[in-house]
């Protein structure tokens, strides 16, 4: 839970940062260049206070709170969990009721510079970058200790890093800009190459984890700062995905070996407001309920709930969620129940996903295609699911307020994530795979109280890969990793090509096929995508940004 203390700290500074940023207008420039000339004129350089609030605005940078905020961050609520709609974890319904979805143009084969999703995500992060550029120039100035002053800048560092991590795995080649632009140079800026901006968020990473506080020894006032942890999970994770396996691992094995953190016996809580300063969690986007809130609930709720149902996760996403015995999914098992679609299956299966006749906030979703009467009736032409499944993760079902205020916290980082790069970056970098290895990692995350999923026993590396990989899947589902994944993984020209399927209604008259014939598992027919390769591996530039730069163009 927030504590009082913390309460105050984020509303008073991330309030005051708001008001501050409300008359900045941007300039037209490529690159923004003087994100905190309104702090600055207040005298912010003084003191570790003033100092202190425009580091909470380089934590902030363009999120918006109390409002339906799309991709105004890498690690917004939409930001972050909206990246699953180009996986093939999720659908955005406005795919298929308007055509409008940006995030599924990701990946249907239709991506182009003039995407406004890959725009707002370029222009996000550099306005965040040249916050922190801003504050790394100035922390120098304010009367404060070398300690304080020390931290400050690795946590604007850190956030930097953050940024150019995204950029360096979604765009590929980026200006990296490390200190405050003219609006001329900003106009002039070159790219540089991927592996020289790679190179950068990994020395950064590397040095500010040897800063930064470990997460055992923040105070309560100091929820949501970055810690050691966060450094070195993100470099686990860049050096990943550079298959610096021997690194990366070296860079999780630390947190692993801290002991701060552990695997929360409760998979349900620790994505809602009671739990979300459970020590599985190591990095999170701070909301905090009617102050400064969210409006996942308003996206994702079902209609019976009042909400827009945007969210609709894939029926890939359900069939990967084994039995309960431990064996993979098959419609042909005698454990598949066609009427319950979480019975005899990984509990995290329910946790995660609504489907036809679930509990939700005290009401039954119904979804069926012939349901005629229910509000979520799957096809029908209403903000409705268009996959025969719904969202239930992240969701506290007791919770009443407005569904544009909601508090729970956005997490970045979970130490269940940290424990599969281990696992991946030992596999792949050709260690010896061992029982011991096995139950030290995907097996503590399988065995936690809420879940009890039978031990993996596989040492065999290439047995094992899609084996760690499917439980990456459904352990992170919908936390935005998957996209990211099967990127890196370079699968993701096999995964998202062809069609698509939602939830399983056998016997239904109202179907929706293709070319209507029927699926031999009698699922519901969504859509067909078609992943260009290699094209769709790597974003392009954003042709506003090139039009004015032409140091940004496409070669």
């Amino acid at each position: 839970m927030k504590t009082r203390n913390h309460i105050y700290h984020f509303v008073k500074v991330n309030s005051f940062w708001f008001l501050l940023l409300s008359g900045i207008a941007s300039c037209g420039e490529q690159l923004e260049t003087s994100p905190l000339t309104g702090l600055e004129q207040s005298n912010v350089w003084t003191d570790e206070a003033g100092a202190t609030t425009a580091l909470m605005g380089c934590y902030r940078g363009n999120i918006v709170y109390n409002t339906t905020g799309f991709e105004t961050d890498w690690n917004s609520y939409g930001g972050l969990l909206f990246m699953e709609f180009a996986s093939d974890n999720a659908l955005d319904r406005r795919a298929t009721t308007t055509g409008n979805s940006n995030y599924h143009k990701l990946s249907d084969g239709t991506l182009n510079a003039s995407n406004n999703t890959i725009n707002a995500y370029w222009k996000n992060a550099y306005a965040k970058i040249a916050r922190c550029n801003r504050f790394i120039e100035n922390i120098d100035r304010i009367n404060a200790s070398s300690a304080v002053i020390d931290r400050m800048k690795a946590e604007a560092r850190f956030l930097r890093a953050v940024q150019y991590f995204y950029l360096s795995q979604y765009f590929g080649a980026v200006p990296l800009v490390r200190q405050t632009l003219t609006p001329e140079n900003a106009n002039t800026v070159k790219k540089n190459a991927k592996t020289e901006v790679v190179d950068f968020v990994i020395s950064e990473l590397t040095e500010t984890a040897g800063i930064l506080p470990r997460q055992k020894d923040l105070s309560a006032s100091e929820t949501g700062r970055a810690t050691a942890q966060a450094a070195l999970a993100f470099l686990g994770r860049i050096l990943l995905a550079d298959r610096q396996w021997a690194q990366a691992a070296i860079a999780c094995k630390k947190i692993i070996d801290w002991g701060d953190n552990l695997i929360d016996p409760d998979y349900q809580s620790i994505f809602l407001p009671s739990n979300e300063n459970s020590a599985e969690n190591i990095f999170a986007v701070q909301y905090l309920e009617n102050l400064a809130g969210n409006a996942l609930p308003q996206h994702a709720y079902p209609a019976v709930a009042n909400g827009w149902h945007i969210i609709c996760p894939m029926g890939s996403l359900w069939e990967a969620y084994e039995f309960d015995s431990g064996h993979p999914f098959s419609f042909d098992s005698a454990r598949y129940d066609p009427t319950d679609l979480g019975k005899n299956r990984d509990p995290r299966l329910r946790y995660t996903l609504l489907y036809d006749r679930s509990d939700f906030k005290g009401k039954k979703y119904i979804c069926h295609p012939d349901a005629s009467s229910s509000l979520d009736q799957l096809g029908a032409g209403k903000q409705t699911t268009y996959t025969g499944f719904g969202l239930r993760k992240f969701f506290d079902e007791g919770y009443s307020g407005s569904l544009y205020l909601y508090g729970a916290n956005v997490i970045v980082v979970r130490y269940a994530e940290v424990l599969l790069n281990y696992l991946e970056a030992r596999l792949e970098g050709g260690s010896v795979i061992t029982q011991e290895l096995l139950d030290s990692t995907i097996n503590k995350i399988r065995g936690r109280a809420s879940v009890q999923m039978p031990p993996v026993q596989e040492v065999n590396p290439a047995l094992l890969r899609p084996v760690m990989r499917n439980e990456r899947r459904v352990e992170l589902a919908m936390e935005g990793h998957r996209y990211w994944d099967i990127l890196r993984w370079g699968i993701a020209h096999e995964v998202l090509n062809g069609d698509c399927y939602g939830a399983p209604f056998p016997g239904a008259g109202n179907m929706r096929k293709k070319n209507g014939q029927n699926d031999p598992h009698d699922r519901w027919f969504v859509i067909t995508r078609n992943f260009r390769n290699p094209q769709d591996y790597q974003w392009p530039i954003p042709q506003s940004q090139q039009d004015i730069n032409p140091n940004l163009r496409e070669n």
